[in-house]
């Protein structure tokens, strides 16, 4: 009879995949995400891979890495350092081992780490793990490539098939030492090789060899965990990447608001797979068109606002740039346009697969003449979805371009996103020109709340031309009129401002924090996490986050000027804090800036936070 080893139950555990950009490290890891979503622990995920398109195997520069934090309960980031580290190669030993503890359990393949692939990832010795000053009881070292080689060698597939199924056999080892139901992952496999059902059963195959040789040599440490799921809000829940969701959120929209949806796109890291989700969903209403360039990804969706449609156009940093004037177009023509941004780091190529909020100053100005815009920034992967259907609302129900600010972080990272009920989601009513106004309507008539009648071509009686050139106010003809150029100013501008958007909620201390900690967007988990850990060294700290950056909140003034000492915490090098101190009359905050390309480290926050607490 095997020997039964203790079961440990733990709130939350950290695992890091990484290997070469072609060893499957993303989707070993997207799959045990999955699985621990469906059993309903909370998580959050990083992918973190390489900008090089095919770096050379076994090099520094080419290891690709993805992180997962699984929880009983929420999870807000995925882990400053890892619990575990499965490392498929030297290299991949060598640059992630900074992301693990100082305890973690690593698992190599030592079939990676021959006199050649240690030459590659520049270490001196063959004694690898001296030379990092890793104790060895801590590493599971197992002959990876050959126990799959064994494994498959009776499925008639070639050398280089079976090299790709290693990362299934980290899967399986990684679930074993977890205790997650291989049912799950066979599923998983089985629905995504749905038409190479060979191919997902030789990999089934694998994870089971692999999650076997966990169980005949005990290589759990002593111990295998468990995280139970603590979930406060029964439902059906998915693991969904804020890119899905960015796109789900747009569907719901277009069937809330009963039109189609049109997405005119240029394929930009890490934008690309919001229009690769979108064009599954023709039956769904859906157009997608991968356009030429930016601009005329742009163009055409404002073409098909124009047409009646909601018109979306997606890209990161450097297309914001080339969009800029059909953006223009959209502010002057008063047509709804949503244009999502997946920040990236920057400037230029700058840093094509990383994440950075440097676009924000961009989209808030980043246009000629007075053209204001309504801006909003998903604060999780999950919250994409909202963030994606409340900016379609926003564009829809007064005629505005609507710019959705995501990042790299959250958009390749995933979190465990409840399905939401479509029936229970806001009401979406576009401002249709009453037909009681046909024959005395013209193009810019406007609604009680300032937002311009929009008139869908082919409505009889309502024939109209928009256009970049200033029109008058009353009549829709070209007009050079300074008067008049001044009263459409003040009309665009008031109609954002006259935008309903949720106060700024604040939690933790909320009524006698000593320092209140404000960001946007995606940095929302690790400042979270940040005001937990200073909560339990007993500090009286609180936090809140910006989704809505313009219009702001109408209590913005209200919350900063409550505390004494505030720290604006983003990254990139001061943005927020310069946007909000020419908002808000004497608010001279404290800033933590950073522009890694890499999520906050949370210990790095609360050192920061705590220096600031103490003068």
């Amino acid at each position: 009879m095997a020997e039964q080893l203790e079961v440990k139950e733990l709130d939350q555990v950290v695992v890091r995949f990484s290997g070469d950009s072609g060893d499957g490290m993303q989707l070993a890891g997207n799959i045990f995400s999955t699985v621990s979503a469906t059993v309903g622990n909370g998580i959050s995920t990083f992918p973190d891979y390489p900008a090089d398109i095919r770096a050379p195997q076994g090099s520094l520069t080419g290891v690709s890495g993805f992180q997962v934090h699984i929880g009983a309960g929420k999870v807000y980031t995925p882990g400053d350092l890892c619990d575990v580290l499965v490392a498929m190669n030297a290299a991949a030993l060598k640059t992630q081992l900074k992301y693990a503890k100082p305890q973690a359990t690593i698992i190599i393949d030592t079939d990676s780490f021959g006199p050649k692939d240690l030459e590659k990832a520049q270490f001196k010795t063959d004694d690898y793990l001296g030379e990092l000053g890793v104790d060895p009881d801590r590493v599971i070292q197992c002959p990876l490539t050959q126990m799959v080689k064994d494994c498959l060698a009776d499925t008639g597939m070639d050398n280089k098939a079976i090299l790709k199924s290693r990362n299934m056999f980290a899967l399986g080892l990684v679930c074993w030492l977890f205790d997650r139901d291989l049912k799950l992952v066979a599923n998983f496999l089985r629905d995504k090789f749905a038409k190479k059902p060979q191919i997902a059963e030789n990999n089934i195959k694998v994870v089971q060899a692999g999650y076997d040789y966990g169980h005949n040599t005990h290589s759990s440490a002593a111990f295998v965990r468990r995280i139970e799921s603590k979930h406060k809000e029964p439902g059906r829940y998915m693991d969904i990447t804020g890119n899905k969701a960015t796109a789900y959120g747009f569907i719901a929209a277009a069937e809330k608001a009963g039109l189609k949806l049109y997405l005119g796109s240029y394929p930009i890291t890490p934008a690309t797979d919001v229009l690769h989700e979108l064009s599954k969903h023709k039956s769904l209403g859906v157009t997608t068109v991968q356009c030429e360039d930016e601009i005329s990804g742009a163009a055409s969706a404002l073409g098909a606002s124009f047409a009646g449609a909601l018109g979306i156009t997606s890209t990161s940093g450097p297309g914001i740039c080339l969009k800029s004037e059909a953006m223009n177009l959209a502010v002057i023509m008063e047509l709804p346009l949503v244009v999502l941004d997946v920040q990236r780091g920057g400037p230029a190529t700058g840093l094509p697969t990383k994440s950075e909020q440097t676009d924000l100053l961009q989209v808030l100005f980043g246009r000629n003449g007075e053209s204001p815009m309504p801006v909003l920034a998903a604060t999780s992967p999950a919250d994409c979805f909202d963030a994606a259907y409340q900016a379609c609302k926003i564009a829809l129900e007064h005629m505005t371009p609507v710019v959705l600010l995501t990042d790299a972080y959250i958009a390749n990272g995933s979190g465990a996103f409840r399905l939401p009920d479509l029936t229970k989601l806001d009401a979406i009513n576009p401002p249709y020109v009453p037909e009681e106004l046909k024959g005395k309507w013209t193009p810019y008539m406007r609604a009680e709340n300032g937002t311009r009648y929009w008139a869908v071509p082919g409505r009889e009686g309502f024939t109209h031309i928009l256009g970049g050139l200033e029109k008058d106010s009353e009549t829709g003809a070209i007009s050079t009129n300074p008067e008049n150029h001044d009263l459409m100013t003040r009309l665009r501008q008031q109609k954002v401002a006259n935008i309903e958007v949720p106060d700024l909620e604040v939690e933790g201390d909320v009524e006698d924090a000593e320092l209140l900690i404000l960001g946007f967007g995606s940095t929302y988990g690790h400042l979270h996490s940040a005001m937990d850990e200073l909560h339990q060294k007993g500090y009286k700290v609180a936090q809140a986050q910006f989704k809505y950056l313009n219009p702001l909140p109408k209590n913005t003034a209200e919350v900063l000027s409550k505390y004494r000492k505030v720290v604006v915490a983003e990254q990139n090098m001061g943005q927020l804090a310069a946007y909000l101190r020419m908002k808000v009359d004497n608010f001279v905050p404290f800033q933590f800036n950073q522009v890694k390309g890499q999520p906050f480290v949370v210990e790095e926050l609360v050192k920061a936070f705590t220096e600031i607490l103490n003068r």
